[in-house]
């Protein structure tokens, strides 16, 4: 195991991200495993806490395997993965379907995680975008290009573990890659921590409500 638990992840992510500290960074969670990750990172840089939020389109009959991702915005950013799309052997029909059911999610996430809370204005500033890790990158590319829209000044990817070939897929969509690990043979981003028990939106609420909306400057 390469992490004891999310937290130990994030603490791991902090100390390489160190150099950000004086730059007035802002911090943005893709919920919800990224989020505990995420927090120890914004607690050592003293930046601010928000969340990307996006969900990942997963075939019909075999939901963890991701066909496409979806980013919340003004337009919500759609991603397809044309090669899952058409191994499954998926119709425009049932892929339209099952983004129509994530962007539902993705307001349900809205409403419970961030109430009336103000998004914070990442133009011009350095972001740096966490998850617990990456497996495909099809949610992680769609979370990229929904944050580029928002014009920051630096776009930083930020994640414990993904697979090599995933990193590469990434380096035109950020500025920045930090990836304590990559490994050829991957299998799932679980594997790679003792403790991998699901986070709650409980979890993600009470993590929220310990960041201001706004940080300093």
């Amino acid at each position: 195991m390469s992490f004891a638990n999310r937290k130990d992840a994030g603490q791991r992510l902090a100390a390489r991200l160190a150099g950000y500290k004086d730059r007035r960074p802002i911090v943005l969670a893709m919920p919800r495993g990224g989020v505990p990750v995420a927090a120890e990172v914004a607690a050592a840089l003293g930046a601010p806490l928000d969340l990307v939020l996006v969900r990942k389109i997963g075939v019909p009959y075999q939901p963890e395997l991701a066909m496409g991702a979806v980013v919340d915005g003004a337009a919500p950013i759609v991603v397809r993965n044309e090669d899952v799309i058409r191994m499954a052997g998926v119709t425009e029909e049932a892929f339209a379907a099952t983004c129509e059911k994530e962007l539902a999610e993705i307001e349900r996430r809205r409403r419970a995680y961030l109430g009336t809370r103000q998004p914070i204005d990442l133009a011009g500033r350095v972001v740096i975008v966490v998850d617990d890790g990456i497996a495909t990158g099809a949610t992680t590319r769609a979370a990229l290009r929904g944050v580029r829209l928002r014009e920051p000044l630096e776009l930083v990817l930020a994640v414990p573990v993904a697979p090599t070939d995933t990193i590469y897929s990434l380096e035109s969509e950020a500025d920045t890659i930090v990836c304590l690990e990559s490994h050829v043979d991957f299998g799932a981003i679980g594997y790679f921590y003792k403790d991998f028990t699901q986070c709650t939106d409980e979890e993600v609420i009470d993590i929220l409500a310990r960041f201001p909306t706004r940080g300093p400057g």
